[in-house]
């Protein structure tokens, strides 16, 4: 069978599992992990075809990592292989069998994709024609010109009013002193005349310049009313194309019924995602359903060098993406057991939440790994949640700062809203300190740095955050080394802002660190926990205004 590859490598005495991974959030089955070293294997050495991932002389501007997936299946009779995709685009040029074909190719010679560009672009073409026409520039330009000569005409007459209506408050105070009545009556009937003459020739000037724009703006009409339709053309033709190629993306699952991408997001005022369909993971499940093979177990991983704003590492394991292939993945996937969603389990129910200090004010506690803040959308167990049962009477929002989930360390509580008022004005001023300690995947040269990388949620893969130096929030973390073993460091962080996720961040991104925090399963690889622990912080009481401080030392 066309792109089953059959595995290089002896898997007979590997167990095969009884359910399909979950695809949004995992640790790789041994399978996968075999599959995967094999089709990494081809990658290093292929010269099937030609894709600078960054990864040989150097970064380019034009060097991309990409996505790739396996998918562990079964033959009707029992033969288990893989089967290998990508996501998105990879050359120009047609593919090895290795990979299996996308669900949908917009770019075949002819299709109606590659018409319907064409037909965009000519639009595009005749409205850029249209907005450089010489006699339109003229026009436009003269426009300008007449509007800028009326504003500057109006600006005189109305300061020449002014003048004059000074003028005639002087001249009416003196004839007041040198005329009778009879005489002051008339020269006051004089002034008024004058300033109605005044208003009038304003009002004038106004009508006359505002035919002159009016006739000019009309000679720019044909342009203008030609450009607005080729432009809502342009608009209601790309519309057409974009909802002509979603219905084209027709997915299956494994009782053969499909759905296109409109009925699977169903929201008619939010479009698809752009690439949506496009990735790995739906790539290998239309194509296993297609020729009867049946999914036992998958993989995805990156190859190639880190996009500037994301964080991925050169052949580690990803999930799935939500925005995009969640709601796809949904329906390809029923009917089929999956393995148990562990987003969903509370890892730190049996966790005990050790209290190091309290007083009439103040709760400080250490918080385990693996627990929340404050409730989730799915589990509700957590730091407030706890204090809360503890203690009933306390008042205001408990909560004055939040650590990460899988972060442990201190965690400081208020029994009032008062307190809670004054310590929340220290965290937003950033008058209290801070340090965490860390171990990072690798080893790490420097000594210490400082790290500003601006941050912003991911909103296509939450809970992930993006480096973005046009909307991100401004972030800034201090560091210092203190020792390396067996390749980690150890490390100090003091952070000067708190964003989400902002030391894990700054550790992994190529332009922090480069080097994930160990059992990072966001930003690095997953292990038996994440470590990074606040072992450190002071503040000053809210009561006694003197400065305390905690210090609870890292188990690691």
């Amino acid at each position: 069978m066309l792109h089953f590859q059959h595995f290089k490598e002896d898997i007979s005495g590997i167990l095969v599992p009884e359910k399909f991974t979950f695809p949004f959030y995992y640790q790789p089955h041994q399978l996968a992990k075999i599959a995967t070293k094999e089709l990494q294997t081809y990658l290093e050495n292929q010269t099937d075809f030609i894709h600078d991932f960054g990864l040989h002389n150097g970064e380019k501007s034009y060097s991309i990592g990409k996505m790739f997936g396996v998918l562990v299946v079964k033959k009707a009779d029992n033969t288990l292989g893989y089967i290998a995709a990508f996501s998105g685009k990879l050359a120009d040029k047609s593919l090895p069998d290795i990979f299996v074909p996308p669900i949908f190719n917009m770019r075949t010679e002819g299709s109606f994709y590659i018409q319907g560009e064409k037909k965009i672009e000519e639009i595009g073409a005749e409205i850029q024609l249209l907005k450089k026409d010489k006699t339109y520039l003229s026009l436009k330009k003269s426009v300008q010109k007449l509007s800028k000569k009326i504003e500057e005409d109006l600006a005189t007459q109305r300061k020449k009013m002014k003048t004059s209506k000074l003028a005639r408050r002087l001249r009416k105070k003196e004839a007041r002193a040198d005329l009778d009545d009879t005489n002051f009556e008339i020269f006051s009937k004089k002034l008024t005349q004058e300033s109605y003459n005044d208003q009038f020739f304003y009002k004038e000037l106004q009508e006359y310049y505002s035919f002159k724009v009016e006739e000019s703006k009309n000679l720019l009409a044909d342009f203008e009313n030609k450009i607005s339709s080729l432009i809502t053309l342009r608009k209601e033709t790309s519309a057409i194309l974009q909802n002509t190629l979603f219905e084209k993306y027709q997915f299956l699952n494994q009782q053969k019924e499909t759905k296109g991408l409109l009925a699977i997001f169903n929201n008619p005022q939010v479009k698809p995602p752009a690439g949506a369909g496009d990735c790995s993971a739906p790539k290998l499940l239309q194509y296993a359903f297609e020729h009867h093979l049946t999914p036992v177990v998958m993989a995805e991983f990156w190859w190639g060098i880190s996009p500037n704003s994301e964080i991925r590492k050169h052949k580690n394991f990803y999930p799935s993406c939500l925005s995009r292939c969640k709601p796809i993945l949904n329906h390809m996937l029923e009917g089929i057991k999956i393995d148990e969603n562990l987003l969903l389990k509370n890892l730190a129910e049996k966790e005990e939440l050790i209290i190091i200090f309290e007083d009439d004010d103040l709760i400080v506690v250490n918080k385990p790994p693996e627990f929340l803040s404050v409730p989730g959308k799915e589990i509700t167990d957590s730091v407030y949640t706890r204090i809360k049962q503890l203690y009933p009477t306390a008042t205001g929002p408990l909560i004055v700062h939040r650590l990460d989930m899988s972060t442990s360390g201190i965690l400081v509580l208020t029994k009032t809203k008062e307190a809670n008022k004054i310590l929340q004005s220290q965290f937003i001023k950033r008058t209290v300190k801070k340090r965490y300690v860390a171990l990072l995947d690798g080893h790490l040269k420097e000594k210490n740095g400082t790290i500003q990388l601006p941050l912003r949620l991911d909103i296509d893969d939450r809970p992930r955050q993006l480096v973005d130096f046009t909307n991100g929030k401004k972030a800034k973390t201090n560091w210092v080394t203190l020792d390396q073993n067996n390749n980690q460091t150890r490390i100090y962080f003091y952070p000067i802002t708190g964003r989400t996720h902002q030391l894990r961040v700054h550790a992994a991104h190529k332009d922090g660190l480069n080097m994930p925090i160990v059992g990072d399963d966001l930003y690095g690889t997953k292990q038996n926990r994440l470590y990074l622990h606040a072992e450190f912080i002071e503040f000053t009481h809210p009561t006694s205004k003197e400065k305390i401080h905690f210090t609870v030392p890292a188990d690691f």
